[in-house]
């Protein structure tokens, strides 16, 4: 049995959206196509056949991936959590000691993570670092480019 994966509300949310696009315009769109590529003739020498059957079958796969991803999550309304330290689902301002560059995270779940987003994996080595802190803490993640430190300056949910 497969243990719960923490997801926040809003990363649920996100997927039960896409789930429901796939499951309903998008099945519907790539049927179309298939529809209308069969009616080209012969399959085997057909592209447009292929290419329809592909998209349907990468679909499908993706379909089956989100219903597993929301089956197996722990959904978490962060906008309940009222704590002073670093949790699952804090959005964390911090500064790098060594070169006063300020980044801010939001600590999501592993199926939510979108670095360019700022949102970063709850299982990542800045997140594991940061779980417990306080404002002012700081704190050191060992990455493959060294050791880096960087001072906690604000949480909020």
């Amino acid at each position: 049995m497969l243990s719960k994966v923490p997801m926040t509300l809003q990363g649920a949310e996100k997927l039960k959206a896409e789930l429901k696009r796939r499951k309903g315009e998008d099945r519907q769109r790539i049927v179309e196509a298939i529809s209308v590529a069969r009616d080209h003739g012969d399959l085997s020498e057909n592209a447009e056949y292929h290419a329809a059957k592909e998209q349907q079958s990468f679909n499908e796969g993706r379909i089956k991936e989100v219903e597993s991803m929301l089956a197996n999550a722990e959904i978490i309304d962060t906008s309940r959590i009222r704590s002073s330290k670093v949790v699952f689902g804090a959005k964390v301002k911090m500064v790098d000691e060594k070169t006063d560059q300020e980044k801010i995270y939001r600590i999501v779940g592993d199926d939510e993570a979108n670095l360019e987003q700022g949102m970063i994996s709850i299982s990542s080595p800045v997140a594991r670092g940061m779980i417990g802190k306080e404002v002012g803490d700081t704190i050191e993640v060992r990455a493959p480019g060294g050791v880096y430190r960087y001072e906690i300056l604000e949480i909020s949910f």
